[in-house]
């Protein structure tokens, strides 16, 4: 999307706990603001401060993020099949290989 991202993710579970996941959106937004300004030939802020978190615990709360964020850029009209959209990584599972059913 133009104006923002969605990441769903699971944190890496380390010996001493999960990563915490105010630690891993300093390091996305860091090293995505870094690349985004020297692209642009600039300096400053490029993310807010606050990102909208969600913790979620169920399977099907998870499913129906995912069809969420798909439909974000054709609700957009960026595209009409979320799949087209050039900004979404996916790794295949079977809730994204349905989502294009």
């Amino acid at each position: 999307m133009p104006d923002h991202a969605h990441l769903a993710m699971v944190p890496i579970y380390l010996p001493q706990g999960p990563i915490p996941i105010a630690e891993i959106m300093q390091a996305i937004k860091g090293a995505s603001a870094h690349r985004i300004n020297k692209l642009l030939n600039r300096r400053g802020k490029v993310w807010q401060e606050e990102s909208f978190d969600r913790a979620l615990r169920k399977e099907e709360q998870f499913e129906e993020k995912l069809y969420y964020m798909l439909g974000n850029p054709v609700r957009a009209g960026l595209v009409s099949n979320p799949l087209d959209y050039p900004w979404i990584w996916r790794k295949t599972s079977p809730a994204v290989v349905g989502a294009t059913s």
